[in-house]
């Protein structure tokens, strides 16, 4: 396996993916032509060495990730689009704060407030606490299963599959080629979908340790910790991704594995050509 470690995200029509320093989004267009934009990475790990620390890389690539798939999606978007669109700053900082406001809402004060009702039952903040983890669960199980049923979604969920197996195909040293790359899964550890649930799974264990807090502290907790918890989550992501990882890493990225079932579908050739064209867009500028 090359030492380095690639990834990527599924967008309308098309593909981004990712290396150290750059990206590429190759989208294919109505009339069947590929387009591809390139940009070099500009982190703040860069500038300060200690953002490249193990839990802070974490945390910075969680943000970065955030902002390089919404720009992703505008440029692919903007290949359907009569008028062409980009996200200004602000414009970029107000839709990540929505997002991150409604997630918050729906997977951290929604449970805590149903958690409310329930505790006062239980003398176990561990019972607690895995009642809560199923809860959340059980909310992100729905809302895939709702936006899998959508025609546009089943297409990105099959250029998704399409980004999982030509990194497997660029991992296995084999020529890059839609052909080779269709033999390989669809499910991959590094996945942002497996991510999201080990994120989940891990709150579970880490506010074990905060006993039968209030609703009000109970939300603060969640939210202030949830940096510790991605860097965490990160981590652990990092290490099951690993042709030679350690088999509790692999066991604790099984159930992710699983969940991609859901949110991959088997793509055809050519938009495994399309995920090709992205990937060998960043390793040509890697060079």
């Amino acid at each position: 396996m090359p030492e380095k470690q690639y990834g990527g995200q599924a967008v309308i029509e098309g593909v981004m993916m990712r290396g150290e320093g750059h990206i590429a989004v190759a989208v294919r267009k109505e009339d069947g032509d590929i387009v591809i934009d390139k940009k070099e990475l500009n982190s703040l790990s860069k500038r300060f060495k200690f953002l490249k620390l193990p839990i802070f890389r974490g945390v910075v690539a969680l943000f970065q990730s955030l902002i390089i798939g919404l720009q992703a999606l505008t440029f692919s978007a903007n290949q359907f689009s009569e008028e062409e669109e980009d996200l200004d700053l602000w414009e970029l900082i107000s839709t990540i704060a929505i997002s991150f406001g409604l997630a918050i809402g729906i997977f951290v004060v929604l449970p805590a407030v149903l958690i409310s009702f329930i505790q006062k039952y239980l003398t176990s903040a561990i019972a607690i606490n895995l009642i809560e983890g199923l809860i959340k669960v059980s909310f992100f199980l729905i809302y895939i299963l709702i936006i899998s049923r959508l025609e546009d979604i089943k297409r990105v969920f099959e250029y998704h599959g399409a980004e999982h197996k030509v990194i497997h195909n660029y991992e296995s040293e084999l020529p890059l080629s839609p052909e080779n790359a269709k033999g390989f899964s669809t499910l991959h550890p590094r996945c942002g979908t497996n991510f999201l649930l080990i994120v989940m799974l891990m709150s579970v264990l880490l506010f074990s340790f905060f006993g039968k807090p209030s609703l009000i502290n109970r939300i603060l907790i969640h939210v202030s910790l949830l940096p510790i918890v991605a860097g965490l989550s990160y981590e652990l992501i990092k290490q099951a991704g690993k042709e030679n990882a350690n088999k509790l890493f692999k066991l604790a990225a099984l159930p992710g594995l699983h969940l991609q079932k859901l949110t991959t579908r088997e793509p055809s050739l050519d938009q495994l050509e399309v995920a090709i064209k992205s990937l060998e867009s960043v390793l040509q500028e890697e060079k």
